[in-house]
């Protein structure tokens, strides 16, 4: 799957960890604090907030330069 072939996310957040946390990002009218991992995906969504955590230099980051 390519990253045109993604539907927009909300955010788009490039990280170089596996192992994610999201809040929603606004600090009490957030959401509750949930743990991701992407394992060999390379990305994962957020279940509440829909923003989007990409590996830096993945297949999914939109700063990498195959893309």
């Amino acid at each position: 799957m390519s990253t045109k072939s993604l539907p927009e996310a909300p955010e788009t957040i490039v990280t170089d960890e596996h192992r994610v946390a999201c809040d929603g990002g606004n600090g009490p009218l957030g959401h509750p604090i949930v743990w991701y991992e992407m394992g060999d995906d390379e990305m994962v969504e957020c279940g509440y907030c829909d923003r989007r955590f990409v590996l830096e230099g993945g297949r999914y980051d939109p700063n990498s330069p195959g893309i």
